[in-house]
């Protein structure tokens, strides 16, 4: 596994939310080869974000780094294996239903395994779909306010070609 930026450009943004006493969450927005953005719709149980559209990605546990969560959430969510971290898409807070201060980290990412066949995790998601850039402004457009669409449209643009 590769992490670029280098996870030395990670430590600043970890360092400064676990000073500040603000969690880490770490996403990715991950890319097929045609290009297509792989999204998960979570459950409408879970008690964060229920029913919205999501990339992968998840909290940043105790001692770890922002690159071996990045790997963990991907292999928990999908069973795929993350090969590259690439450029940052955006660090963000924001607060959760249950009052809890996040720092967000998202950034594009490569991962190898059968793309075709995600093992989501079928008690935190219920439809995991690739989508190109007109389905994800489709989306976006049935679900205003969507953040998580917003940036993976954001990330597509960044893609190199």
């Amino acid at each position: 596994m590769t992490c670029a930026p280098h996870p030395a450009e990670f430590e600043p943004i970890q360092r400064e939310a676990s000073a500040t006493g603000v969690r880490c969450v770490v996403g990715a927005v991950l890319f097929n080869p045609l290009g297509e953005v792989f999204l998960q719709r979570r459950a409408a149980h879970v008690r964060l974000f229920p029913g919205c559209w999501d990339i992968v990605g998840g909290h940043v546990e105790r001692g770890e780094t922002l690159c071996a969560a990045l790997a963990r959430e991907i292999e928990e969510e999908t069973g795929w294996r993350l090969l590259r971290v690439g450029g940052l898409v955006d660090v963000f807070d924001w607060t959760g239903g249950d009052g809890g201060l996040r720092r967000e980290i998202d950034v594009l990412a490569t991962v190898e395994g059968d793309l075709t066949r995600p093992a989501i995790e079928q008690d935190k998601f219920d439809e995991a779909r690739w989508l190109d850039g007109d389905a994800l402004r489709r989306l976006a457009a049935e679900s205003p306010g969507s953040g998580m669409v917003e940036l993976a449209l954001r990330a597509l643009a960044m893609r190199p070609v």
